[in-house]
């Protein structure tokens, strides 16, 4: 069912709550990437360029005791988005109380306004009552009626059940809530690749753990005509197969597993043939590459060479591609040649839909100066994760239908 979206909704003169994903890193009060908040920019400039009162939620970091607070404020993010806007953006330093509502009812048209982090509803009097993060329905329901509308702008949340962004669109009234310009695109791309690929369709599935990603490769064996396995879960598919790993990363209890998923898959499973190899988790550990057998006292932490070549003939014809997580110790050097040769590869697959999610992949992406030739980086790892998984997204499930 299509969602609603802020092009839908009536913005002039209406005071627009808004979910954002301004979770960015903050150092000694300034903030860090500001890529998150760049990503927000079209639908807040939307809202206020219609004439709506922009209110800006967003949570930042986790907040468990209440020393957490004050280096988790959203002021640094308020200030650096007021530079970006060009324009004063009002930071209230509270989630809740005459403060804000006051603040919220001296806006005009075409005001921003942030409200304090989210997650400071956590906390309260020294005690973790997780009001924000377990989506209390009182904080939903006051947080809905200091507005007209809602806008969900967080596809880095929407995985997540919270009373910022289910809460809110759950109390403020069929037909009056929309996703932002971000949230669409991420539908739109993830769900064309998944529902609607143009064919052939192969997914790059990385990272540590099989138990990660078994819900992802379960659905996607019905969807992608090729699945490439790399990174440190692919040793537990290699254990599956009795290719001995020495001290690589397994997943022991997942071993059954992998050998379920490997009958199911056929040839539709694509595994690393050879492994760059070290005698210690270091970056300065002696290396070798090695096809079959691990010997005893080494671990896997890359695809090999050979590996890298396969992965690109089984990508050269492929016409959508989603690639999440690495193929190696990506935060290492002498273990990044995997996943950067695979990002090359998809920055150059110039008539082919290249979807990235996840952190280090996104990361790999950005490293390589390639994010401009990729499709789509998606800005939700978990998000992107859960929704590969065919599983229902609680932050847009939540949104009024069309």
């Amino acid at each position: 069912m299509a969602k609603m979206t802020v092009e839908d909704l009536p913005l002039e003169g209406k005071k627009v709550l808004m979910r954002v994903d301004f979770n960015v890193p903050i150092k000694d009060g300034v903030v860090g990437d500001d890529n998150r908040i760049v990503a927000a920019l079209p639908t807040i400039k939307y809202v206020i360029d219609h004439n709506g009162k922009a209110i800006l939620f967003s949570h930042l970091g986790r907040i468990k005791k209440e020393e957490d607070k004050p280096g988790l404020s959203m002021r640094p993010v308020a200030e650096r988005l007021s530079n970006l806007l060009n324009k004063p953006v009002t930071f209230v330093p509270v989630t809740e109380g005459k403060q804000l509502e006051d603040a919220i009812n001296n806006m005009n048209d075409g005001d921003v306004l942030m409200v304090q982090n989210t997650r400071y509803e956590d906390v309260k009097n020294g005690e973790n009552v997780k009001r924000e993060s377990g989506n209390d329905p009182e904080l939903g329901k006051y947080w809905a009626s200091l507005g007209d509308v809602y806008v969900n702008d967080a596809f880095g949340t929407a995985h997540r059940q919270h009373a910022s962004n289910v809460g809110i669109a759950q109390n403020i009234g069929d037909g009056k809530s929309g996703v932002g310009f971000l949230m669409e695109k991420e539908i739109k791309f993830l769900g064309n690749a998944v529902d609607n690929p143009v064919r052939p369709f192969v997914a790059i599935l990385g990272g540590a753990k099989v138990s990660d990603k078994i819900g992802v490769i379960d659905h996607l064996l019905n969807k992608a005509d090729k699945i490439i396995i790399g990174g440190g879960m692919a040793y537990t598919f290699f254990a599956a197969k009795g290719i001995k790993i020495g001290n690589s990363l397994v997943e022991k209890d997942k071993i059954d597993v992998a050998k379920d998923i490997m009958a199911k898959a056929g040839d539709k499973l694509v595994l690393p043939v050879d492994s760059v190899i070290a005698d210690a988790f270091n970056n300065d550990a002696n290396t070798k590459v090695v096809e079959g057998d691990i010997p005893d006292g080494w671990m896997g932490l890359d695809i090999g060479p050979k590996s890298i070549k396969e992965f690109e003939n089984v990508l050269k014809d492929a016409k959508t591609v989603v690639w999440n997580g690495p193929m190696g110790v990506f935060e290492m050097p002498n273990f990044a040649k995997g996943t950067l040769a695979i990002g090359k590869f998809l920055g150059n697959l110039s008539d082919a839909t290249t979807i990235v999610g996840g952190g280090d992949s996104t990361a790999a992406a950005k490293q390589l100066g390639i994010a401009d030739q990729l499709s789509h980086i998606s800005t939700g790892g978990g998000a992107s994760l859960t929704y590969l998984e065919g599983k229902v997204l609680p932050g847009i499930d939540a949104i009024s239908d069309k």
